[in-house]
């Protein structure tokens, strides 16, 4: 049986001017499905064997390719929006016929020229579309371990639980509210430091380098920033979106790098924010 959106071998029944009709072998007639002349090279006979993706044509006709898509049935990959329209989305999948992602199988806002994480379906319509919804098709079967450095896509964002990558395109990983810094949005790229391997298989992330090493760094950002202004007006009753916006730090990376160079004799706290411990000499 020929199946849409995979590859498949199919035997070669007959050549014409219009390209060569492929069926599964002894298969009857009115199963055959056509590969474009343009894609039939000289040495193609009939009896021959030839692996094709197979889809649908701009006319919605069951047709084969031996060009590659970037996906197929049971695989995800990031593809680039080309075009949107009010019911939906369309994606180069480097197949002539660009890739439906209907705006209810959307998540987050779709820009054109975004990439975005995406599986492939079969619609009621036996149609081959696109779907954001992928936390399913994702594995918790990944090779990595704590400590580990990984790269991924943000393809869900939770105020509950926080931001929700696709490691490797492949791999559940979560980057918890506490582990997050500044905004991120569906389509994000980003590389994370593995802090969890759960019980199931799952993988927590952080943006955030070990306490150790965040603290030195913050603290370096702060120093800079003084040496600069000569003075910021940041101090324990800061509010926290005051100092994420100062500074791109939360209010508790920001205390705990003013503690450092404060013990460092780097700095002194003033009523109305930090000065560099060289302006009162």
């Amino acid at each position: 049986m020929i199946e849409l959106g995979k590859f498949q071998k199919l035997n070669v029944q007959r050549l014409t001017q219009f390209g060569a009709y492929l069926n599964m072998k002894d298969e009857s007639d009115s199963d055959e499905i056509l590969l474009p002349q343009n894609q039939v090279t000289r040495e193609v006979q009939i009896g021959d064997e030839i692996t094709v993706f197979v889809y649908k044509d701009s006319e919605d006709r069951i047709i084969a390719t031996v060009k590659e898509p970037k996906l197929s049935l049971g695989e995800l990959a990031v593809l680039k929006v080309v075009d949107i329209s009010k019911i939906g989305a369309f994606l180069d999948w480097g197949l002539e016929k660009d890739l439906f992602l209907p705006f209810k199988e959307q998540v987050g806002t779709i820009k054109k020229d975004g990439e975005y994480l995406v599986a492939l379906y079969v619609d009621n319509s036996q149609r081959l579309c696109a779907t954001m919804k992928v936390y399913n098709q994702l594995s918790a079967m990944s090779p990595y371990k704590q400590k580990d450095r990984v790269q991924g896509i943000v393809y869900g964002i939770s105020d509950e639980w926080g931001c929700f990558v696709a490691v490797d395109n492949k791999y559940h990983g979560l980057i918890p509210n506490k582990e997050l810094y500044g905004k991120l949005q569906i389509g994000d790229k980003i590389e994370a430091r593995i802090i969890k391997v759960r019980q199931d298989g799952k993988l927590e992330l952080s943006l955030r380098e070990p306490a150790y090493k965040e603290i030195e760094g913050d603290a370096r950002k702060i120093f800079e920033k003084l040496k600069a202004k000569g003075f910021l007006p940041l101090n324990d009753s800061s509010s926290p979106e005051r100092i994420q916006s100062e500074l791109n730090m939360s209010k508790g990376a920001f205390k705990r790098a003013v503690g450092r160079l404060l013990k460092e004799g780097a700095i002194k706290i003033t009523g109305e924010g930090i000065e560099p411990a060289w302006k009162s000499k």
